[in-house]
């Protein structure tokens, strides 16, 4: 039962980073694609229908975990005190973002607000991207389950870590990097001529970078936590995911280059699914592994709630899951084609 609910919150995070990932990356290039005001409305009519849905992912990924592993929140929630606390001001500071900026017609209003929707958006990739890396990592658990994190020290990957060290902003600056190729390629799907142009050509400009930080991602990643390759080691069946990445950034060059929009963005998500499916597999079962010893270890054993309560929750979430994900489909097919540029927010 612990195992299926580790499954699940994997299930839930991956949901939300494929689904408000290209939001967050169309804010990223949010400048790049709308050169002018018009066609920075046309970003946010882009995903103006979709984008509060898709962060309802994260606080369903936030309350299952609270439900599942009851001890990972309280460690992970009270460790993680002040990045938590950084994403909840720029959700809000981007959400507003998006929000306000029809409500007045002033060049120097949506000029504001633009930035407030990019930098947000921006700050948001990484951070999230940081804290897949202090996952992977570990972070300095104590006996009694709990850590402290400073932003930094001396950015060293040690037993006492900060939240900021080489590795954790190399995981953000992949983030980053991903996630804006995600809503490059979405926005592909949803705009035309020059804004499609844009947004296929930063597509075409990340890939590379793209292709270089992962694979510089996966060596830094052995080399700061060699554990991760344990359970490739024990199950062969593995190496399927790392397979999975290498086609998924295969698939993205070749739709890129035959102007198919659809596949590509289909390539783009298959790639986070690898990458956060490969990450889970390599701490699994692990939920929040120790920098300070593998015995100090949150496990999907010592954190998870008991098993009456996963046996009649998983009785709910799968009438809950089956409600969202209809509605989610509804929304997306009710929504589908090319914007109208210029149209109604």
């Amino acid at each position: 039962m612990e195992t299926i609910w580790f499954a699940i919150v994997a299930l839930m995070i991956t949901a939300y980073v494929v689904l408000d990932g290209f939001d967050l990356g169309a804010g990223a290039i949010h400048f790049f694609v709308g050169k002018n005001s018009k066609e920075r409305a046309g970003v946010l009519q882009a995903i103006g229908p979709v984008w509060d849905g898709n962060e309802v992912w994260l606080l369903a990924a936030g309350g299952t975990l609270y439900f599942a592993f009851p001890v990972l929140y309280s460690s992970a929630f009270s460790g993680f005190y002040l990045p938590l606390m950084i994403v909840l001001w720029l959700l809000i500071f981007r959400g507003i973002g998006i929000e306000l900026r029809h409500q007045m017609d002033h060049p120097m209003w949506h000029s504001f607000w633009d930035f407030a929707f990019s930098v947000s958006s921006i700050l948001l990739t990484i951070f999230f991207g940081a804290a897949l890396g202090n996952v992977i990592r570990g972070v300095p658990l104590n006996a009694d389950g709990y850590f402290f994190e400073p932003l930094w020290t001396d950015w060293r990957v040690g037993t006492q870590n900060g939240i900021l060290d080489w590795y954790t902003v190399l995981t953000g600056v992949v983030s980053l990097t991903a996630l804006s190729l995600h809503g490059a390629s979405y926005l592909a799907v949803k705009t035309e001529d020059g804004m499609n142009e844009r947004a296929r050509k930063c597509v075409g400009i990340s890939w590379y970078f793209l292709v270089a930080f992962t694979a510089l991602s996966l060596i830094a990643t052995v080399y700061a936590r060699p554990q991760v390759l344990n359970n490739y080691r024990d199950y062969p069946i593995g190496w399927l995911v790392p397979a999975v990445v290498v086609g998924a950034l295969a698939a993205i060059k070749y739709f890129h280059s035959k102007k198919s929009d659809k596949p590509m963005f289909i390539s783009s998500a298959a790639y986070l699914v690898g990458m956060l499916v490969g990450a889970v597999f390599a701490v699994y079962p692990n939920v929040l592994p120790a920098s300070t010893g593998d015995e100090y270890s949150l496990t999907i054993h010592n954190a998870a709630a008991g098993s009456y309560g996963l046996g009649v929750g998983l009785v709910w979430w799968i009438i809950g899951i089956t409600i969202a994900v209809t509605y989610f489909v509804l929304l997306y097919r009710a929504f589908g084609g090319k914007i109208d540029l210029g149209s109604e927010h």
